[in-house]
């Protein structure tokens, strides 16, 4: 896996769900393994074989997210609204619609609040440009015309 960058708040967030997982989570689980045993029968008992996959499940993304802590470089949002940077909020102009993106770390993306991840397509199309730059973005439904018309 190679090094992915990341905000420092995108950094907490992995960190804060690390710490939930190995404590809560696990806590929870636990509790309900011992009260699906009490229940007899394990060959035939949903609620143990339920807990036993969520388990799993948890167990699973605890190694993910202490692999992902391990190998991410944190960044400081640097946005100063002469260059698109991590954090910067970006207004462009798509097809005669103005829209309003925040390009993000992977783990923070979410594209139905605008917050796009500096690894997708319009996110690395749009890093180190400039307000009244023009880029073209492939998207699935072709080639996507942007120009910069404000950056914060």
């Amino acid at each position: 896996m190679s090094d992915q960058i990341i905000s420092q708040e995108g950094y907490e967030k992995l960190k804060k769900e690390l710490e939930d997982r190995t404590t809560t989570k696990r806590l929870e689980i636990a509790n309900r393994i011992e009260e699906a045993k009490e229940l007899g029968d394990l060959s035939e008992n949903a609620e143990y074989a339920e807990a036993k996959e969520e388990q799993a499940f948890n167990d699973g993304r605890i190694c993910e997210l202490m692999a992902l802590l391990k190998n991410v470089t944190v960044v400081q949002n640097n946005h100063n609204g002469h260059k698109v940077s991590m954090g910067s909020r970006v207004t462009a102009v798509c097809e005669g619609k103005t829209k309003e993106f925040t390009v993000v770390s992977f783990n923070e993306a979410n594209p139905t609040e605008g917050k796009i991840s500096n690894e997708s397509p319009l996110g690395v199309a749009f890093l180190d440009k400039k307000k009244g730059e023009k880029i073209t973005v492939n998207t699935p439904r072709g080639l996507v015309t942007y120009e910069i018309i404000a950056i914060k």
